[in-house]
């Protein structure tokens, strides 16, 4: 992956205006889309295959005037007046006729003095409640009908007596949508500010804020499009705005960071730029991977709306990871050498007295304090983070009403008067539903069903217990004594359901509890159960990637010990400020109560992939230190365990600056989120800004620091036998750092050029070998195996266990990809039509021909393999395998390749070579002369 992404930097450098005008491009379609088809957002709930949805969609059927949406309006009588008074009773009585002649979407406007409700007017008498009931979902009904609505409110406000109040609420109300304010636009600033610090030039600092908006664009309006064709909340646009700003920042940040060294140590700025993006963009694109699985896994909880909301998120990352390797280069290719920033100004000496020792850094400072004493910080950071995790404990989830709407809004304000006049549970009404087509009396049948609910301990009244125009359905309004967001409200939900079978037995109805609060609650309960499912798949992820990744145990398992630190720690602090109530006023919280039912869930998902980023950078700089260092290969124990310690220091000395810039941007972005931010967004913001800090700062700078160093080299070890199974995964550029070593081998033109080539499997050990451009050889030795699996290695269809193998100019395995797509091959032993592999092997202008077990052919089929290679390119060059190399060197005659040569892999000058004949390459490796042809 890191040659591929070199190359990729490489040519957007190279060709920065198709790059720029390609992204532009992008965002006027999308944004074209997002015009032309963007249906806007739907914060309409729901969870299929729960009792509630079912009930809903039952009511849906038969009894269509209880299950679309409703809006309430409260009139409050003056201090001293009774709602029933003529002058109260007349206006509102007018009201409820203009609202039910208001449109079509109106199903039915009740006033509190109707016969066949009750308990619309408190018992004091002194506020009544007007309910409508609306055809289908809140977002079914138009802003033009909203509009109306209002305007009648309005004027029976003020044809009311004064002192009397009214307000406008309910479920069509119950949610906000949520905006961006200049607020969030403060988080950009401070990461500008973060960036010129890092840069240490403004110029540079602009372009990662330049690639992270225009990213955010284009993520933003293909989210906007996809309403034409998916239900969307109002809250994904922002979730994916807010990731897609933090890591599209991070991610261009790492690489230029990477650059910008590279450059002030005189690296060429494109040879600087290929490194960058092939080494730090490799990392980049492995973070990214990991945030969208973990994006993606939100579908584990089986609620359609969350996981639209982690698709989108994991599109926003993905146009951030792609926009990262390629217009970050594209950048830097307009920007060419003018990217190193003013230099620090070296400490100067005073007269008559020696320079200065340069100043130590901080982060070695740092860093050396933690490995000094790592017991002892370990110990202080685990204790102190549990100590933040207690206020977890009392986390309680539920979807937002109208109750965490802002104190100034309308529909908090009316709210408030219903819990106030009536009871909480007057805000969160729920509804018992059944069919009752075999019953001979609906009627009595839904009034003694009526009074055996309402004696269920939490009912405070049933409202109404009726059966629907055909008799065929039956409803049973309940009123709670809690508020919708209360634990006892969910428990009443419980409760009611327990008496399922009782009441089926007694009234023969099979009775389905539902209503917007049952259904908030059956989300809720199907989020918490999800989150350990989600935790495992989440944690065993990153074990195993991590595993992949560093060819460690420790490692991963440290990495995913701290991540569940940073996890509880940062539901503490939510916990702490949403249901504890610490500093809630400072962060305008509008209500401390219950937090959003999925902020777990999506903060879960969102920290794991940001952590294991940190985690990548930080340690394999670490790793890369240790496997350079000669002591770490010592077989003295002591010795490769001070060499362990020192790769710990230098490795986070190496780092820590762009590890902390990105820390500290991250956090800017999402706290920006908090104070202003929407009601359901900001328990998420201040969970992922109060988690980035705690991973970053306290978990990867300070914990994983002083574990490794309590580990030492058993850090780095790792069972044989796992290490032979686990595949290979570059993400620290080592196959880029592999090309730029050993790009002056084999210092000749060879197709091919193999030194100290080994395949344990197959008993290949040692091999040297060269083929020059147009040259025919045959490769031999006793091991068909062998022989095939060379012949792959060559056609880059295998990796090598060891050595070097260059094809066609191009260094494996690294470049597998390039060589499968440029060199032909036929493997005459597997089925299929010699003529047909032929043409495909021979299709435009290979550079060289594998051709395995030629001697297998029969004789027609190696006369018509003689005539197809007579008739390729001259300077095609062809590689036989056959164990009678006699028969191979009959083919290439036939074929007119000749001079043709022998190559016997199991002869001894084709495995070892007499060292003054070996001259040195520049990693200190060797390189072959030996067998040629």
């Amino acid at each position: 992956m890191s040659t591929l992404l070199s190359s990729l930097g490489r040519w957007s450098y190279r060709h920065p205006w198709r790059v720029l005008v390609s992204w532009l491009l992008a965002l006027g379609i999308a944004g074209a889309g997002a015009l032309v088809l963007g249906a806007g957002t739907d914060n309409s709930f729901s969870i299929p295959g729960t009792e509630s949805q079912a009930g809903l969609e039952q009511l849906n059927r038969s009894f269509p005037q209880v299950s679309g949406t409703s809006a309430q309006i409260i009139v409050v009588a003056a201090d001293g007046d009774s709602i029933a008074d003529d002058a109260y009773r007349t206006d509102i009585e007018d009201a409820v006729d203009r609202l039910a002649d208001l449109d079509d979407s109106v199903l039915s406007a009740t006033s509190p003095f109707d016969e066949m409700v009750s308990g619309m007017v408190n018992d004091d008498e002194t506020a009544g409640i007007i309910s409508l009931q609306f055809d289908g979902q809140a977002s079914d009904v138009s802003d033009e009908t909203q509009d109306d609505l209002r305007a009648v409110v309005a004027e029976l406000a003020d044809e009311l007596p004064d002192g009397s109040q009214t307000a406008l609420g309910g479920e069509l109300f119950a949610t906000s949508i949520p905006g961006v304010t200049l607020t969030e636009a403060v988080g950009l600033l401070i990461a500008l500010l973060v960036l010129i610090v890092t840069f240490r030039s403004f110029v540079v600092a602009g372009l990662p804020l330049l690639t992270a908006v225009l990213g955010v664009g284009i993520s933003m309006a293909g989210i906007f499009a996809a309403t034409a064709f998916a239900t969307v909340s109002s809250t994904t646009p922002l979730l994916a705005l807010m990731l897609g700003l933090a890591v599209g920042i991070d991610y261009a940040l790492f690489i230029m960071a990477r650059h910008q060294d590279q450059v002030r140590e005189g690296v060429d700025p494109e040879e600087s730029t290929a490194r960058a993006v092939g080494t730090a963009g490799s990392a980049v694109v492995f973070a990214g991977v990991t945030v969208l699985i973990a994006l993606i896994g939100l579908g584990f909880a089986g609620i359609p709306f969350l996981t639209t909301m982690g698709i989108a998120a994991s599109a926003a990352v993905a146009v951030a990871v792609a926009i990262a390797v390629t217009l970050t280069p594209a950048f830097l290719g307009f920007m060419k050498g003018r990217v190193a920033g003013r230099p620090r100004k070296a400490p100067k000496a005073k007269k008559g007295k020696p320079a200065p020792a340069p100043r130590v850094r901080f982060s070695e400072r740092w860093v050396t304090g933690v490995t000094k004493r790592p017991i002892l910080v370990s110990l202080a950071v685990v204790i102190g983070l549990g100590i933040v995790a207690v206020p977890a404990l009392s986390l309680n989830l539920a979807l937002p009403n109208a109750g965490v709407l802002p104190k100034d809004s309308e529909a908090r304000q009316s709210y408030d008067l219903v819990a106030e006049e009536f009871g909480p549970g007057f805000n969160g009404p729920m509804i018992l539903t059944g069919t009752i087509v075999t019953s001979t009396d609906p009627l009595t049948l839904m009034e003694d069903l009526g009074d055996e609910v309402a004696k269920i301990d939490g009912v405070k009244e049933v409202a109404l217990a009726t059966p629907n125009e055909t008799a065929d359905t039956g409803i049973v309004q309940i009123v709670p004594e809690t508020a919708p967001d209360d634990p006892a409200t969910a428990d009443l939900v419980r409760e009611l359901r327990s008496h399922h079978d009782e009441w089926l037995d007694e009234f023969g109805i099979d009775l389905k509890v539902t209503g917007f609060t049952a259904v908030g609650i059956d989300i809720s309960d199907q989020l918490g159960n999800a989150l350990l499912p989600f935790g495992i798949f989440v944690i065993g992820l990153s074990l195993i990637l991590l595993t992949i990744v560093f060819r460690s145990l420790w490692v991963p398992i440290t990495a995913a010990a701290g991540y569940l630190l940073s996890i509880v720690a940062a539901f503490g602090i939510v916990g702490a400020v949403f249901e504890w109530g610490w500093f809630a006023d400072a962060l305008h919280v509008a209500k401390v109560g219950p937090i959003i039912s999925f902020m777990p869930i999506i903060l879960m998902g969102v920290l794991f992939g940001l952590a294991m980023d940190y985690q990548v950078f930080l340690v394999s700089r670490m790793r890369e230190d240790f496997v350079h260092d000669p002591d770490g290969k010592r077989p003295d124990r002591a010795t490769r365990r001070a060499a362990a310690l020192r790769a710990v220091r230098s490795g986070f000395t190496g780092s820590a600056k762009v590890v902390t810039a990105a820390g500290l941007i991250m956090f800017a972005v999402f706290v920006a989120f908090v104070p202003e931010g929407d009601s359901s967004l900001k328990p998420i913001a201040l969970g992922l800004a109060a988690g980035i800090a705690i991973d970053a700062f306290l978990v990867r700078m300070t914990l994983i620091p002083a574990l490794m160093a309590i580990l030492g080299e058993r850090a780095w070890e790792i069972p044989a036998w796992l290490e032979k199974i686990l595949p290979s995964v570059d993400i620290e550029g080592e196959a880029v750092e592999r090309e730029r070593h050993l790009a002056e081998w084999p210092g000749d033109d060879s197709v091919v050029a193999a030194d100290d080539l080994s395949v344990t499997d197959a008993g290949i050990s040692g091999l040297h070998l060269r083929l020059s451009p147009g040259g025919s050889a045959v490769l031999t030795g006793s091991s068909p195996g062998a022989l095939r699996a060379l012949a792959l290695l060559i056609a880059g269809r295998a990796t090598p266990d060891d050595g070097r193998l260059r094809v066609a100019g191009h260094l494996l395995p690294g470049r597998a990809a390039w060589v499968r797509a440029h060199v032909g091959a036929v493997m005459t032993a597997d089925a299929g039509s010699l003529s047909a592999d032929l043409s495909e092997a021979l299709r435009g202008r290979p550079a060289l021909v594998v051709i395995d077990a030629a001697d297998r052919l029969s004789r027609p089929e190696r006369d018509q393999l003689a005539a197809r290679l007579r008739d390729s390119r001259s300077t095609t060059a062809i590689l036989l395998t056959a164990l009678d190399a006699e028969i191979g060197l009959e083919i290439l005659a036939d074929a007119g390749r000749t001079p043709a040569d022998v190559i016997d892999i199991d002869a001894p000058a084709a495995q070892t070579r007499p060292e003054s004949s070996v001259p040195r390459t520049v990693d200190g490796t060797t390189e072959s002369t030996e067998v040629n042809a």
